[in-house]
């Protein structure tokens, strides 16, 4: 397999309102047989958090986005390059917001802004060597627990805005099983990533008019 080697540099950085322009995601993950799914949707999740050099503090994947990728590509590649994880993209944002770089102020702009844009990451598959390995480390968490570890108050507000999208979804899976007779056939997690439409090297997206659910049955 070929060696996947992080971006680095600035010439490609987009910036709008003298902002860099940064995306990222939350990498989630399902845990399988939880007894509790259908009347704790919390339990049922568990996010992926990195470590940042020379810090204590675990923040979620993100990075600048660049003006030869879309937003969700750079999502995806940042997730690779940092976290060592694909998967598929829930291409809806989180939401967009705006916060400054406390370390680096030089990296965004000579104020130290950023606009960053996040999405969430349902991964499907964890590299043991990934680009950016030996500056971070991950890290499964709960969702309670990645509460707890969220540094910054935007963090917690898109940690929020991830939970409410896969509540609703939960949502919209119950009804459709209350219309549609269920298919005895398990859902296996390569048959869910044959469907969905390739969006780059590091990761998919749903295919138009599927929808996902959060409860695949993974064997």
């Amino acid at each position: 397999m070929a060696t996947v080697l992080a971006r680095t540099g600035r010439h490609q950085q987009r910036y709008e309102d003298s902002l860099r322009l940064v995306s990222g995601c939350i990498p989630y993950r399902l845990i399988e047989n939880h007894e509790d799914h259908s009347t704790d949707l919390e339990k049922s999740i568990e996010v992926l958090m990195i470590s940042s050099p020379n810090r204590s503090d675990l923040v979620f994947p993100k990075g600048g986005w660049e003006n030869d990728e879309t937003v969700e590509e750079a999502a995806c590649r940042e997730a690779l390059e940092e976290a060592g994880v694909k998967g598929i993209l829930n291409e809806k944002p989180l939401g967009v917001w705006e916060f400054r770089s406390k370390s680096r102020q030089e990296t965004c702009s000579l104020e130290g802004g950023c606009r960053g844009v996040m999405f969430a990451l349902e991964v499907t598959e964890e590299l043991k060597s990934w680009p950016e390995k030996e500056n971070h480390d991950r890290k499964w968490l709960s969702i309670s627990e990645a509460f707890e570890l969220c540094r910054y108050e935007w963090m917690r507000q898109a940690l929020e805005a991830f939970l409410q999208v896969m509540e609703e979804e939960d949502r919209e899976l119950e009804r459709r099983e209350e219309v549609v007779e269920p298919d005895p056939t398990p859902v296996v997690v390569t048959d869910v990533v044959a469907e969905c439409t390739i969006m780059s090297a590091n990761c998919y997206k749903p295919s138009c008019g599927q929808h996902r659910g959060i409860r695949p049955i993974r064997v």
